[in-house]
């Protein structure tokens, strides 16, 4: 490899006949072949590096106008979504009301989070392995301890009381446990965790719908056993509202 020099090289006075000049003597003061290979080969990994880099995928996006109405075809972004090459997420934009009922849901958080310790405390369900009403400091780090910095309230937003029979209780308890409501400690947040909740359901039912008709051109199901049906059969849906809590300075 070799790089053209503006001028030829200036040898230094002080240097013997049979010696070699070294490269600060070799080259005038004014060019550094060092910086200059060394800027050439940045260039080179940089312009390598943007010839190597990897697509970008982008989510893919269905409107609520196109997912309600059943007689669309949405089998190309629902493949490209969920295929081999997707990113295993579609995203339902213009959602009426999403946004009104996640705010009014969000901002009952910090609220929820403040509320006395012996309140909280009677909001756990260990039994659940806190996956019903408040958890806090119960999951782990990597590092094996306690995560302190969010706080975590669990109900199905569909039903109150997925079942009555004590032995599939015992059996899945951390999905069909009752709800625990705060009551009157912030009876806001049963309504407003039931309204998102269920909206979030119905709007993944009619996309569960979607997903049936592209599954169905390849292979032949009875209607009972697509992903709606079962999904609608389903009693066991989770919400889970999270709170951060500020970090600690040290």
């Amino acid at each position: 490899m070799s790089f053209p020099l503006s001028r030829p090289p200036i040898f230094s006075k002080t240097s013997s006949p049979d010696k070699i000049p070294s490269f600060p003597e070799r080259f005038p003061t004014s060019f550094s072949f060092d910086r200059c290979f060394s800027r050439q080969l940045s260039h080179w990994k940089m312009f390598s590096a943007i010839e190597n880099a990897p697509s970008t995928i982008q989510t893919v996006t269905i409107s609520y106008s196109e997912l309600t109405d059943k007689d669309a075809d949405l089998s190309m972004k629902i493949e490209e979504g969920f295929g081999p090459n997707g990113l295993g997420i579609l995203s339902i934009s213009n959602v009426p009301e999403l946004s009104s009922l996640r705010q009014n849901l969000l901002h009952l958080a910090p609220r929820l989070a403040s509320l006395p310790e012996e309140v909280k405390k009677e909001l756990e369900d260990p039994h659940s392995r806190y996956n019903f009403g408040w958890s806090h400091g119960k999951e782990k780090l990597e590092s094996g301890k306690p995560d302190m910095l969010k706080g975590s309230y669990y109900a199905n937003p569909v039903l109150d009381r997925p079942t009555t029979e004590d032995s599939v209780i015992q059996r899945y308890p951390s999905y069909c446990q009752p709800n625990i409501w705060p009551g009157k400690a912030l009876p806001e947040l049963e309504s407003a965790f039931k309204a998102l909740g269920k909206l979030m359901v119905d709007v993944g039912l009619i996309l569960a719908y979607h997903c049936d008709q592209y599954v169905s051109k390849w292979v032949t199901m009875r209607d009972d056993e697509g992903l709606e049906q079962i999904l609608q059969r389903s009693r066991c849906h989770k919400g889970r509202l999270l709170y951060y809590f500020p970090s600690q300075k040290r």
